[in-house]
């Protein structure tokens, strides 16, 4: 599979792919996790730099960089306004980074001002408590955010609004609950969120299922519901309900992929473009994907880019309806 891959791409290299150029490979290929480690971002950058290692498409491991702030913003505004040729840097981002961007949280930058390179994976929504909880269920959960919306901490990734936020306030809503009277408390993604959560600074977890499988995995932490269709397969996972089937007609996809800068090269962007291509086609990275506990969802160029922008729209719809924006 690794020669196979290389080989592909040297050919592709040579005549280049559906008429395109193809670059070289980069000489220094970096990878931003718009957030402090441990969180989701940094799981789609470390998913990208062993697929791309192990493949053999990099010859050279691929730097994974942090750049928290603003869930994402600070990021966002620093490849289009520093780095917006940078043809060596991808950077992650998930259905939440097109939320804040739904909501102008992103600063002058909107949704048009990236190139949006490969999605590579979906996750979905959670909420977490401590394996020693008094909440046993989501039920539970309900029950006592009806009693006294204020007395239950919720930790979220993100401020009011965000994707963290979202999906607690949808369940709210269909609780019949007003989502605003919740007490929520803003972390600056998943590695810090977990970390209060077991550190008992905060009582419930708005987060993902999958940055949460290594604390289910140790007894740390119970999920109350994940916000899929139905349940998820996966040893870890196969037992924790969803929301639907306890009542709460809430579901919540998170996609995770790469953008690039505005002004990135064709010849780049086709060589990334080309890259994630062939990971997304093979058994290997599925393998990859499967251990990191993401499902398959795969598009890239323009097909990402009609996907990213009909997202967008809807999750303006969305945040219009919660008042968070005109």
């Amino acid at each position: 599979m690794k020669t196979s891959l290389r080989a592909a791409l040297l050919s592709l290299a040579c005549i280049g792919l559906a008429g395109y150029t193809l670059a070289d490979e980069p000489r220094r290929p970096e990878c931003i996790a718009p957030a402090a480690p441990g969180g989701g971002f940094d799981l789609t950058c470390k998913l990208a730099q062993s697929a791309l290692l192990e493949s053999e498409i990099l010859s050279r491991p691929m730097r994974v960089t942090y750049m928290p702030g603003g869930v994402g913003a600070v990021a966002y505004n620093s490849v289009v306004a520093q780095r917006a040729d940078d043809g060596g840097t991808i950077t992650a981002f998930s259905s939440g980074s097109l939320l804040n961007l739904s909501q102008g949280k992103f600063g002058r930058f909107d949704e048009s001002a990236v190139r949006w390179l490969a999605a590579v994976g979906s996750s979905y929504g959670a909420i977490a408590v401590r394996a020693d909880s008094e909440f046993e269920t989501l039920d539970d959960l309900v029950a006592a955010l009806k009693a006294d919306p204020g007395k239950v901490v919720i930790g979220s990734g993100g401020t009011v609004g965000g994707q963290d936020w979202m999906q607690t306030a949808l369940v709210a809503r269909a609780a019949g609950i007003e989502p605003r009277r919740l007490r929520y408390v803003a972390m600056e993604g998943g590695g810090e969120l977990a970390t209060a959560l077991l550190g008992g600074h905060i009582d419930v977890a708005s987060t993902d299922i999958s940055d949460s499988v290594p604390h289910i995995e140790s007894g740390g932490m119970r999920i109350l519901a994940v916000m899929s269709d139905e349940r998820l397969p996966g040893e870890a996972v196969a037992d924790i309900p969803t929301a639907k089937e306890q009542g709460y007609d809430v579901s919540w996809p998170v996609i995770r992929g790469f953008y690039m800068g505005p002004d990135v090269s064709d010849e780049d962007f086709n060589w990334w473009k080309s890259a994630f291509d062939q990971l997304l086609a093979s058994e290997d990275f599925a393998t990859l994907r499967e251990q990191r506990e993401l499902f398959p969802f795969a598009m890239t160029g323009d097909e990402l880019d009609t996907h990213v922008k009909s997202r967008v729209k809807v999750y303006r719809e969305l945040a219009a309806e919660f008042g968070l924006v005109e």
